[in-house]
C-alpha cells in the first residue's frame, strides 16, 4: 500500500470522534515526511498477543547513565530473529504494519524514544532511527500550519 493508502486507512480505522479523523488528516504530511526517508512501506513489529508493542531499553555507551527507549522495526520477518525478544515465546509474534501506522503510534506512545528502523535486509546493526520528539515537532507544525498559525497540543491519546 502506497504512503496515501495507509494515510486513508489510519483515517478509516480512527475513532469516530470527530477529531482524531481530522487530527489525522492535519499531520499526515509530518507522518509522510518521515515515512518517505525510510524503505520499505511495512515493518515488522514485535509484539504481544495482546497487541502491545516490545520495546527495548538502550544504554549510551558513552555515557553510561543515559538510557532510551525505543522500538524495533525490521524490514523482513527473517530479521526479527536477530532481535531482543524470545521469539519463541508463545505470547509474542511479529506483524507487518504499515510505516505511517508506526509513526502515527509512536505518538502515543509515552515513555518511548525512537523507533530504529532496519532498512537492509539481514543487517540488524545498522538502522534509521526517528526520534518521537522530531515526529512530534513535524506534527505540531502541521497542527499549527492547519489551524492558521495557532497551535494547540498533540492530545496524549492520539493513536
Amino acid at each position: 500500500m502506497d504512503l496515501d493508502g495507509q494515510i486513508q486507512s489510519l483515517i478509516a480505522n480512527a475513532p469516530q470522534d470527530g477529531s482524531t479523523p481530522a487530527l489525522v488528516e492535519a499531520i499526515a504530511p509530518a507522518l509522510k515526511q518521515l515515512a518517505g526517508q525510510l524503505r520499505h512501506s511495512q515493518y515488522y513489529i514485535v509484539q504481544t498477543v495482546d497487541q502491545e508493542w516490545a520495546v527495548t531499553s538502550l544504554q549510551s555507551r558513552a555515557q553510561p547513565n543515559e538510557e532510551k527507549t525505543v522500538v524495533y522495526a525490521y524490514s523482513t520477518l527473517k530479521d526479527v530473529s536477530s532481535g531482543p525478544y524470545p521469539m519463541h515465546d508463545p505470547l509474542m509474534m511479529a506483524l507487518p504494519v504499515p510505516v505511517t501506522h508506526i509513526l502515527f503510534q509512536m505518538l502515543a506512545l509515552e515513555g518511548v524514544s525512537s523507533t530504529i528502523f532496519f532498512e537492509t535486509p539481514g543487517n540488524t546493526n545498522v538502522g534509521t532511527e526517528i526520534q518521537r520528539d522530531e515526529l512530534t515537532k513535524l506534527a505540531q507544525a502541521c497542527l499549527a500550519q492547519k489551524q492558521s498559525g495557532s497551535s494547540f497540543p498533540l492530545p496524549p491519546d492520539v493513536a
